[in-house]
């Protein structure tokens, strides 16, 4: 069995990409591997199933809310939340370089930095920074809408999920449990 560590990343339109995320962490944990999860955009405050699970649990798992004041309808279009947003990141993505160097983890998982590129919250040289970096076993997943083809290149696997049919086409809303 091979101990390199891929880059995957999981993108898309579709539903998905956190919950495939999620399993490979859960399945890395059952195996004793050390894991980190960090969301970005998805601040502390939101409450969200995979968070209360991991923290009622007793797996080597560890989320991290990278702590952003982020309003996804409102601040876009606020540039010092965007500026705020951006050195956070940055700052963030130097931490994980380093734990990536340092194989404080075996998997990483950056939930949503797929959607903070595509948005340029974040800058493609901080995760080839992370990537370069990191200890040749480490895994490093990547998660979110808009992956790059220069984003792609860099990666051992690639998913993308696709929406045939969704219920928010009908109006309804996130559920507690499924969406979040």
């Amino acid at each position: 069995m091979s101990n390199k560590g891929l880059v995957h990343i999981y993108t898309g339109n579709g539903k998905g990409k956190t919950t495939a995320a999620m399993g490979l962490a859960l399945r890395a944990a059952g195996w004793r591997k050390n894991v980190i999860i960090y969301q970005f955009l998805k601040p502390p405050s939101l409450e969200l199933g995979e968070r209360k699970a991991i923290g009622q649990a007793t797996l080597s798992i560890k989320i991290e809310a990278v702590d952003i004041e982020w309003n996804m309808a409102k601040s876009f279009e606020d540039k010092i939340a965007v500026e705020n947003a951006r050195a956070k990141i940055e700052q963030i993505c130097n931490q994980i370089k380093d734990e990536a160097k340092q194989k404080k983890y075996d998997i990483i998982v950056l939930d949503e930095i797929v959607f903070c590129l595509s948005k340029k919250l974040a800058q493609i040289e901080w995760i080839k920074d992370i990537i370069e970096s990191k200890e040749s076993s480490v895994e490093l997943v990547l998660t979110g809408r808009g992956a790059s083809d220069e984003l792609v290149k860099l990666a051992d696997i690639v998913t993308e999920m696709k929406e045939i049919k969704h219920p928010f086409n009908r109006n309804i809303k996130a559920r507690k449990g499924i969406e979040y």
